[in-house]
C-alpha cells in the first residue's frame, strides 16, 4: 500500500459522554487521533469500548461535549467526500440493489461502470433487481459495502463489514477495503474480527472509551 499522506480525519482530545438514568457514561474520553489518505485502519475493542462512538463522530453523526473532530474531504462532496457502512446497512428498502448504489453515485455525482464491477467483486451478479428484504442479510452487507465504494470517496468508514459474511466474502470485502486505501483513500473499519485486524495497516484499541494503543 501507499505511504500515509495528508490527515483526512483527526480527532483531538475528543470526549463524548451519555446520561444513563442517574448515570453518566464516558462513551469517549480524550480521543486524538489521525487517520490518513492511503491508510486502512482497523478500529478494536469489546462491546462498549466506544468504538461506534468513534465512528459517528468521525462522520459527523454525532458532536463531542469536548475537543474536536476535523475533516478534510478535499473537492467532493456526498458520497464523494465521505461514505458510510454502518451496522444498520441503510439500505432504502423501496430500490433495488443496483438502484440503493444507483442513486448513491448519482448523489456523489461519479460516473462510469463501476457498479457492474463492484457487483461482480462482491458476489452480487444476478441479485441486482432484487429488493433489500429478497436479499440475505450478508448480500445486504455487502450492497451497502458496493454503495460506499461506488464513488472512491475521500474517506470511508465502515461499521463491523464483515459481520455478516463468511470466511470467503469477507476476504472480497477486505480485498474492495484495501484498495480503496492503496487508490488514496482513508479507510477506517470497525470489526472484533482479529482475522480481518491482521489485514489493516495499523490497529487503534479502544478500552472503556479510551484510546490505549495504536500500533503499525
Amino acid at each position: 500500500m501507499t505511504e500515509p499522506a495528508s490527515p483526512v480525519v483527526a480527532l483531538d482530545a475528543a470526549s463524548r459522554s451519555y446520561r444513563n438514568g442517574a448515570v453518566t457514561v464516558d462513551a469517549l474520553s480524550e480521543v486524538s487521533l489521525e487517520i490518513c489518505s492511503g491508510e486502512l485502519v482497523g478500529v478494536a475493542g469489546p462491546s462498549g469500548s466506544g468504538k461506534t462512538t468513534l465512528l459517528n463522530l468521525i462522520v459527523g453523526w454525532d458532536q463531542p461535549d469536548s475537543g474536536a473532530v476535523t475533516r478534510h474531504l478535499g473537492p467532493g462532496t456526498g458520497w464523494t467526500a465521505m461514505a458510510v457502512v454502518p451496522q444498520e446497512l441503510g439500505l432504502i428498502p423501496e430500490l433495488t440493489a443496483v438502484q440503493n448504489v444507483s442513486l448513491a453515485r448519482r448523489l456523489g455525482g461519479c460516473h462510469g461502470s463501476e457498479t457492474v464491477e463492484l457487483f461482480a467483486r462482491l458476489g452480487l451478479v444476478g441479485l441486482e433487481g432484487r429488493l433489500p428484504d429478497e436479499l440475505s442479510v450478508g448480500e445486504q452487507q455487502r450492497t451497502a459495502v458496493a454503495r460506499a465504494l461506488t464513488c472512491s470517496p475521500a474517506l470511508l468508514v465502515a461499521d463491523e463489514p464483515t459481520a455478516h459474511q463468511d470466511e470467503y466474502h469477507a476476504d472480497q470485502v477486505m480485498a474492495l477495503l484495501a484498495e480503496r486505501a492503496s487508490n488514496g483513500g482513508a479507510v477506517l473499519v470497525a470489526t472484533h474480527d482479529d482475522r480481518m485486524l491482521a489485514q489493516v495497516d495499523r490497529v487503534v484499541r479502544l478500552l472503556d472509551g479510551k484510546l490505549v494503543v495504536a500500533t503499525s
